[in-house]
């Protein structure tokens, strides 16, 4: 007899609009409806949809929601009615997240969905995936049945939205890419696929891997997004389904708390995090993988402190090269370092601001994962 179950087989790490830090401003909706584009990590029968007023200060009431197979740009082909408690229009509490009922819709991995909301009345600024490399389409009223939305406002955003979970036959392993924008994928070509994550899903045999890299997270501070240490629950050991976990941070807690007059974070301060997060995982009865930090001395971003914080990623870089706290290490770092200047990219793989990889960059940083080490 098959055994299914419920697993994870896309996810999107959301922030709170309403930080002191930000990279981009999220947005208020008002009778208009929002079509995203959702690449799937995997595959299954059914699906159900989680949507998130995670950080919204008033209630937020969805009129409806549809999910649908994508044609091209924003057109549908076969295309469902999502329930929640069998209900077409709900209301999401503040602070809540709500998961639908199944949803008759066999997808397969690497195929893209459309997801459709409306939203009828007035919300506050939405709780939203910053830099998903990937778009979405909004217009007025409602149009959530729509085949295609025309003249439709493009925006490089995602709105309400936590994951979708597939039902898998004789449960595949998962893993968790839980980080920040080395994972999420900014720098790369949007709209087209190859982030770090969508690297490494091209090269597995077995299982999938779904993103929850968040850009501008911190492992060990608040803003932009929750930390990684408090996050580490909710977006990576709780997403069903999940094997092992894989952590890319250290770039954004040395440099980026220098946007809001914060210190950067020592070499102690990394390596107990790290520490923690891979203590918890194996509690858990997880395998949890860990990336070196990369090079970023040549970012063109200024008020960085670039060339000071060397120092503690080379020590951190040394102590997770050393250290058998994690069950295996990607070493990033080595891999898209220039040679003949390590603290920086490699021409080749910079996206042009030197501190993020363009897709030959990803797809380099994807080829250090021990297939091995993963899910064995």
């Amino acid at each position: 007899m098959q055994n299914t179950t419920w697993v994870a087989g896309f996810r999107t790490g959301v922030i709170n609009p309403n930080e002191q830090i930000k990279l981009a401003e999220s947005r208020e909706f008002s009778d208009e409806t929002v079509r995203h584009v959702v690449h799937m990590a995997g595959g299954g029968a059914a699906v159900r949809v989680r949507l998130t007023n995670r950080y919204g200060i008033s209630p937020l009431r969805i009129g409806a929601a549809r999910l649908a197979q994508r044609k091209t740009g924003s057109a549908i082909g076969t295309d469902r009615e999502i329930t929640f408690g069998g209900t077409v229009d709900v209301v999401i509490d503040a602070g809540a997240e709500l998961v639908s009922d199944p949803v008759d819709l066999a997808v397969v991995a690497g195929e893209d969905l459309l997801l459709s909301l409306y939203i009828p009345e007035s919300t506050d600024r939405a709780t939203f995936s910053h830099q998903p490399g990937e778009i979405a389409y909004i217009v007025t009223g409602y149009h959530t049945a729509d085949v295609e939305l025309s003249g439709a406002q493009e925006v490089p955003f995602r709105f309400f939205i936590t994951g979708i979970d597939v039902l898998a036959t004789d449960p595949p392993p998962v893993a968790v890419a839980f980080g920040d924008s080395w994972f999420e994928g900014f720098g790369t070509t949007q709209s087209a696929n190859r982030r770090s994550v969508d690297a490494l899903n091209a090269r597995l045999t077995q299982g999938w891997v779904v993103n929850n890299g968040i850009s501008g997270n911190r492992l060990t501070a608040e803003q932009i997004g929750e930390s990684g240490s408090s996050r580490f629950d909710s977006d990576a050991l709780q997403v069903p389904g999940v094997t092992d976990i894989l952590v890319n941070f250290g770039i954004n807690d040395l440099i980026l708390g220098a946007m809001g007059g914060q210190p950067s974070a020592t070499t102690e301060e990394l390596i107990a995090g790290f520490t923690d997060l891979a203590e918890r995982a194996h509690a858990a009865g997880l395998r949890i993988h860990a990336a070196t930090i990369g090079p970023y001395a040549g970012c063109v971003y200024p008020g960085m402190p670039l060339l000071e914080t060397q120092p503690t990623r080379h020590a951190v870089n040394e102590w997770l090269r050393t250290t058998d706290t994690f069950d295996s290490i990607f070493d990033v770092d080595r891999a898209v370092a220039d040679p003949q200047r390590p603290d920086y990219i490699r021409p080749e793989f910079d996206s042009g601001d030197g501190m993020h990889l363009n897709d030959a960059g990803a797809a380099a940083m994807a080829a250090t994962v021990d297939l091995t080490a993963l899910f064995r």
